[in-house]
């Protein structure tokens, strides 16, 4: 290798280095917009034969659906969350949820053995001083909470600029789609075999996984939420989005939020609520996951719970909301990486006869 090829092997790494310093402030807008595309591409070339070919109009009709479908509603929901949120906060801080008393209403439908074990904790004084450090506690947690979506306010003008530099590349990733595409397969340093697979099972992982993880995390959520209206159970919109949430870990999912309500419901003795709740939640949330799953996932690209799990929960850890695509992408492909080698290995070893 020559002294002039090394050094422009040096050049195009900096400079790959560089330009991904730069645009780096704009991760999250680049990489939802290439969600995007991958979602709707089947969509988009639906609109693309409706309009007779013509790129620009058919980029722009599917930049304005995904606007009007997924993030105008997404904008609205999340707008109804902080009302909501905000809210709750506001009738803790003017006492108009008792905390203390409710857990001192909870405690009296204790069976007495466990009122004495409680007893001998020396957690007496946790019910009975409003002054203690679990009411403490709650009332940080809703301050911190409250001083995060102020901070979420001040950074309003850097979310329109990342929503519109999203915009602007959906456009064109639309529009370009194709040629990119092809200009990313030339410059991966792949067999044209290998690069094939890994476009294939990318597509296939945004498409299945993340668009089936969604919608099933929504319908539960949505079922979650409508639940809690039902029963009465207050602020029903922020519970039904924290299920959301939390539906997109498999296994446990929403059961993290129905759960302690039907327990707390069982303290203060509303056991029909408790039934109602259970049904709903034990059989009604789970025989979702178990119809909606196969068939918007399915066998193929489906990987093991306990994968999904700790890749989501880890790439939340490490990259914040992001992770909860990034992280079981990142599984998937390695998956696949390993099942493609391993499949070359097998195949060229020769068999004894």
């Amino acid at each position: 290798m020559t002294v002039h090829r090394i050094s422009f092997y040096v050049l195009l790494v900096l400079v790959t280095i560089g330009f991904v310093v730069v645009i780096l402030p704009f991760y999250s807008a680049i990489f939802w917009a290439v969600i995007l595309v991958v979602i709707l591409h089947p969509v988009h070339l639906r609109v693309e034969q409706l309009v007779g070919r013509r790129r620009s109009l058919a980029a722009a009709i599917s930049v304005l659906m995904c606007v009007c479908l997924v993030i105008v509603p997404g904008m609205l929901v999340l707008g109804a969350l902080v009302q909501e949120a905000s809210s709750l906060y506001q009738r803790l801080d003017r006492g108009e949820i008792d905390i203390r008393r409710a857990l001192m209403q909870a405690k009296a439908t204790l069976p007495v053995f466990v009122q004495a074990w409680l007893d001998t904790l020396n957690l007496k004084q946790q019910f009975n001083n409003p002054d203690t450090d679990l009411s403490s506690a709650i009332m940080e947690g809703g301050r911190y909470f409250a001083g995060r979506a102020f901070s979420l306010g001040q950074n309003t003008l850097q979310f329109f600029i990342a929503f519109a530099v999203m915009l602007y590349l959906l456009f064109f990733l639309f529009r370009d789609g194709r040629a990119l595409s092809l200009m990313l397969r030339r410059a991966i340093p792949l067999s044209d075999d290998h690069t094939r697979q890994f476009t294939a099972k990318f597509a296939s992982v945004v498409r299945a996984t993340v668009r089936g993880n969604i919608i099933i995390a929504f319908v539960q959520g949505t079922i979650g939420g409508i639940a809690f209206w039902a029963l009465g159970i207050q602020p029903a919109l922020l519970w039904g989005v924290l299920m959301t949430l939390l539906a997109l870990l498999p296994v446990i999912g929403a059961a993290l939020v129905w759960v302690p309500a039907a327990v707390f419901l069982a303290l203060t003795g509303a056991w029909v609520k408790v039934a109602v709740l259970v049904v709903i939640g034990g059989f009604v949330i789970s025989l979702v996951d178990n119809l909606l799953r196969p068939l918007l996932v399915g066998k193929e690209t489906r990987m093991p719970d306990y994968v999904v799990l700790i890749s989501t929960i880890g790439g939340i850890s490490l990259i914040g909301i992001n992770g909860f695509v990034i992280g079981p992408l990142f599984a998937a492909l390695f998956i696949s990486a390993w099942a493609i080698f391993i499949g070359e290995r097998d195949s060229d070893t020769p068999r004894l006869e």
